[in-house]
């Protein structure tokens, strides 16, 4: 076999293992079939040690062969000829997507393999490995897409499982109305996704990311598209990004995804989900080279982002909630890293950040107990200051405290001039048809038809 070969079928295992273990998990639940907690550890362990060795050995071959780009071609799956539209399935191994695929493979492995004893006989067991294979699938498809439609597919997977996964406990109302609000937050940024991947191909024909970047593998690329396009379709990808990586205003839903399983908070909006946003804007950073406007708002937006992570992780109750924000704070410092142009910088911020929180998200449940046994070992409290007690408070620094406690009362923003429109506005429109179809059937409409059920209450909408 030659070099070009063997990379070729490395390639496809890379993107087949994920998907074929979420085929082992899913089909027997489909099917009535019960795995035992054993057969499930074990398919989980096969398939991402399966998917990291083909991904470690690509990464091999290609820093002996030299090679940078390696395309992998599964052709047209939809082709509308009249529309000029094609979804075209190509994954690329290169020096973003090849680390990214890396990292992904090392930390659900982690997760999964603490989640087979932290999850130990817990009723939703089989339901969580088949989310997580759900979502693996999602991170491999992702980080490997050859082309934006691709790129989406697996920013689907990716969202859907995270939005199941916040609602894992759904006896409880709280974790679903969470998973909920986070679904939409998700449905917001999916839907500047599309009209970014339509606006791109619409200025270059294709949805191919070598045919945005031009010639050159990543991040040699140059924009082949102008300057004012380059900004309409960067500031659409920007919205997306901080939609998923919960950057404002948008960093409402990272507190609320704290609702899930700790493994799930870990892999999820700790490491790998929620710099999902960030490696999109590395793969499309070319167009930042090409319009300032757009590198400047990148720049804005990830120091915005990153100062108000450090503002709210320092008054949250919990350690989850402050390692959320803590979180938000580093994705921001990482965009602004891209809006500079330190791309390499950015990857490696990426990676490393990306191990450490998921260690600190794993360990969150027994800090609590670890601080309390070295207490007892010591024999005194260690909170609180006695030798430097704390001086009276300013009016501005009260007010910049409620500020980071309240969390830039951006969901109450959000709430008001978007949530409540919006609903209020379909509502009015679904009162008008129920009354017009009441009137074409010779009916009387029924009172609540007469008046649109507006409503002041958002528990009824989320």
């Amino acid at each position: 076999m030659t070099v070009e070969s063997t990379l070729q079928f490395l390639g496809l295992v890379v993107v087949a293992s994920p998907a074929l273990l979420l085929a082992a998990l899913g089909l027997p639940m489909l099917l009535g079939w019960n795995l035992s907690e054993r057969t499930q550890a074990r398919l989980t362990k096969t398939g991402v040690s399966v998917g990291l060795v083909a991904a470690v050995s690509i990464l091999c071959l290609m820093l002996v062969s030299g090679s940078r780009h390696v395309p992998i071609e599964l052709g047209n799956w939809v082709s509308i000829e009249q529309e000029h539209f094609h979804f075209h399935l190509k994954f690329v191994f290169d020096r973003l997507s090849v680390p990214f695929a890396i990292l992904s493979f090392v930390l659900c492995g982690t997760v999964g393999a603490f989640s087979t004893v932290y999850l130990h006989r817990d009723k939703g067991y089989r339901r969580f490995f088949l989310l997580y294979a759900l979502f693996l699938t999602g991170m491999i498809v992702s980080a490997l897409a050859g082309t934006i439609e691709t790129l989406f597919f697996g920013w689907e997977l990716v969202g859907l499982s995270s939005a199941l996964l916040v609602a894992y406990f759904h006896e409880r109302p709280g974790p679903v109305r969470n998973g909920l609000r986070v679904w939409t937050t998700y449905r917001f940024a999916d839907a500047a996704f599309l009209i970014a991947a339509l606006a791109m191909h619409h200025f270059t024909g294709a949805g191919d990311f070598d045919r945005l970047m031009g010639s050159g593998p990543w991040p040699d690329g140059v924009a082949v598209i102008g300057s004012w396009q380059a900004l309409a379709v960067g500031s659409l990808l920007l919205l997306a990004a901080a939609g998923k990586s919960g950057m404002i205003p948008f960093s409402g839903w990272l507190p609320r995804a704290m609702e899930g399983p700790t493994p799930s908070s870990a892999v999820f909006y700790g490491a790998l989900s929620v710099h999902l946003g960030t490696y999109l804007l590395l793969r499309v950073s070319p167009l930042l080279a090409v319009s300032l406007p757009l590198q400047v708002a990148v720049i804005t937006l990830g120091l915005v982002s990153a100062i108000f992570g450090a503002l709210a992780s320092r008054v949250q109750g919990d350690v989850k909630n402050a390692l959320a924000f803590a979180s938000l704070t580093q994705v921001g410092i990482i965009t602004v890293e891209i809006g500079l142009g330190l791309r390499y910088v950015a990857l490696i911020h990426m990676i490393g950040h990306a191990c450490l929180r998921t260690l600190q998200l794993l360990r969150a449940p027994s800090v609590l107990r670890d601080h309390q046994t070295y207490e007892d070992a010591v024999g005194r409290r260690l909170t609180g200051d006695t030798v430097n007690p704390p001086q009276t408070a300013t009016k501005f620094q009260v007010g910049l405290y409620r500020f980071a406690l309240e969390r830039g009362y951006l969901d109450a923003i959000l709430d008001d001039w978007i949530v409540r429109p919006f609903v209020r506005t379909f509502r009015f429109f679904d009162s008008l048809e129920r009354r017009w179809t009441s009137y074409l059937s010779g009916g009387e409409p029924r009172e609540s038809d007469r008046l649109a059920p507006y409503g002041d209450s958002l528990e009824d909408v989320v």
